[in-house]
């Protein structure tokens, strides 16, 4: 796109840089990063066109995630995870995606997909109960996908087990406040939930394990290349970007740091050799991971061109072809 997402964050990357502490300080982002980030279409990397999305490439929204999160580590992470869920609904029920974005094509999705949760089959759905940690960005959210697995008319988990992706409105579960006592990134707010008792109609449910391996994509009729990546890619994806963004963050952090600064025997910091080595050593570790990611990325969409699903045999042959391409496509060595 001409005017991409990734150039509308830079625009705000003074306020995201400065918001930081506020939203430690809060536990969450504040209302004006929200209402900043949803202004820039960061959410709306992966949704799809019908409702006001981008559908860009997987590497673009990797890069974007990146930049969010080396300006901001909770906003990046929270442009990961969340920024990940359009993309699944994008092969939900089409009711589904109507119900969430019909008015509002801003509305954000939490999750965890974690199955902690047991629903209880009855007539038209599921009765859906359960605690979850680690919902991440959840305040700025209206619904949620919570990982499931289906029980017994006791309400005790089948055996083989079968899970499920069950979406919620924001009126069927509760955010536990003051459940979110950690010491870095907790401007994500990635607190508990607790459903009691809900109802969630059956459409309103995704086959985790056919999620997972790009079954439930096909079925959907699904043609473009985005929406037949499977979830078990994807959702790593958005995780990985925002470590990947809050490192080089770090990185620049330390660099601006250093810059001017001179050691106790008179010697310019930036001079110093030791220091200039580990500099160097962060620095190759986070662009060849950054490289093993885009490669990643390679290999998941050529099977995707090639009509296939990822099962766990599939996936372990895509780890050894990254392994067999790792040091035969390795860019030479630059300076730094």
């Amino acid at each position: 796109m001409a005017d991409r997402v990734l150039d509308r964050v830079m625009a705000i990357a003074e306020h995201l840089r400065e918001q930081a502490l506020e939203a430690e300080r809060l536990g969450q982002l504040p209302d004006e990063t929200v209402k900043a980030l949803k202004a820039v279409g960061a959410i709306r990397l992966l949704q799809p066109k019908q409702y006001n999305g981008f559908e860009v490439h997987p590497r673009e929204f990797a890069e974007t995630v990146m930049a969010v999160a080396s300006l901001d580590p909770a906003s990046g992470w929270i442009t990961g995870v969340v920024g990940v869920h359009p993309y699944q609904l994008g092969y939900a029920d089409p009711k589904v995606a109507e119900e969430i974005w019909g008015t509002d094509t801003d509305t954000w999705v939490a999750s965890p997909y974690a199955p902690q949760g047991v629903a209880k089959p009855v007539d038209g759905g599921y009765i859906f109960n359960g605690r979850w940690q680690f919902s991440s960005g959840t305040d700025a959210c209206d619904w949620i996908f919570l990982g499931a697995m289906v029980g017994d008319a006791d309400g005790r988990p089948l055996m083989p087990p079968k899970m499920l992706h069950m979406i919620l409105p924001r009126r069927d579960y509760e955010i536990v406040e003051d459940s979110w006592n950690v010491v870095g990134l907790r401007g994500t707010g990635s607190k508990d939930i607790i459903v009691k008792d809900a109802f969630v109609p059956s459409y309103r449910t995704m086959n985790a394990t056919e999620v997972m391996d790009g079954t439930t994509q096909r079925r959907a009729g699904m043609t473009e290349t985005l929406y037949l990546m499977p979830w078990s890619t994807m959702f790593p994806l958005g995780i990985s970007s925002a470590t990947i963004g809050i490192a080089e963050g770090a990185l620049a952090a330390h660099l601006d740091y250093q810059r001017e600064r001179v050691g106790a025997t008179g010697t310019a910091i930036k001079d110093d050799p030791y220091v200039m080595h580990a500099i160097g050593e962060a620095a190759a570790d986070i662009k060849i991971t950054k490289f093993m990611s885009e490669l990643a990325q390679f290999c998941v969409i050529a099977r995707c061109f090639a009509h296939r699903t990822f099962d766990r045999g599939n996936i372990r042959h895509l780890r050894a072809d990254m392994e067999m391409n790792e040091f035969e496509t390795m860019p030479e060595p630059r300076g730094f």
